[in-house]
C-alpha cells in the first residue's frame, strides 16, 4: 500500500492534494496509517501562504494520533470550525485558502479508502471499505464470537467504525445468520 516514505521514515498510506486556482497555491496532505487504524502521521506540504500553511496545520494536528473510526466521515463544516476555533474568523480573502487545506485532508482520506479497495484481491465481497473488511471475516466473527449487535461486529474488526456506509450490510449478515440458527431450532 505505502506510496513512499515521509521524510520521518513513515511509511505513507496515502496522499491528498488540493489547489487555491485564484492564487496557484497548493496543498498536500502525507498520512501514515498503522495497524490499518491509527493515523500514526500527517504532514503537509504547500507552497501557499501562511494562511493555508496554518490552516492545514491545525488539521494535521487534530488528526494526528488519532483512530480513523473517530473521525467519522471528517464534515467540511466540522473542519471549518477547527480552523475557526484556532485562528478566528476566517477573513474572506482566505476562504479558499481554508477550504483548500480541507479538501486535501477530505482527499487523503480518499485515497485511502481507494487504495485498500484496491488492495484487496479475495474472492468474497469486500464490506467495509474504510477498514477493508471482508464479509468472510464478518462472518466467521459472527458465527465463532456469537455476536448479535452491528455495535460488537464494529468492536471485534472495526467495520462500520468509519463512514458507517455499511451498518446495512453488516446488519444483514447478523440477521442472516439469527433466521439461520432460528431454523436449526
Amino acid at each position: 500500500m505505502a506510496a513512499g516514505r515521509l521524510a520521518e521514515g513513515l511509511e505513507i498510506d496515502a496522499i491528498g492534494v488540493a489547489a487555491n486556482f485564484r492564487c496557484g497555491s497548493f496543498v498536500r496532505f502525507l498520512l501514515s496509517i498503522t495497524g490499518g487504524t491509527a493515523i500514526r502521521g500527517a504532514v503537509v506540504r504547500s507552497n501557499g501562504c501562511g494562511y493555508m500553511l496554518a490552516a492545514a496545520d491545525i488539521l494535521a494536528e487534530y488528526i494526528e494520533g488519532r483512530d480513523l473510526t473517530e473521525l467519522q466521515g471528517l464534515r467540511r463544516d466540522e473542519l471549518r470550525l477547527l480552523i475557526v476555533e484556532d485562528v478566528g474568523k476566517i477573513p474572506s480573502d482566505r476562504g479558499e485558502c481554508a477550504a483548500a487545506a480541507i479538501e486535501a485532508l477530505r482527499s487523503a482520506f480518499s485515497d485511502l479508502r481507494a487504495r485498500r479497495v484496491e488492495e484487496f484481491r479475495g474472492e468474497e465481497a469486500l464490506i467495509c471499505t474504510c477498514f477493508g473488511v471482508s464479509q468472510e471475516k464478518i462472518e466467521t466473527l459472527i458465527n465463532n464470537q456469537v455476536m448479535e449487535t452491528v455495535e460488537e461486529v464494529t468492536l471485534a474488526c472495526n467495520a462500520g467504525g468509519g463512514c458507517g456506509s455499511c451498518l446495512m450490510l453488516i446488519q444483514e449478515l447478523l440477521d442472516q445468520h439469527a433466521r439461520g440458527h432460528s431454523d436449526r431450532v
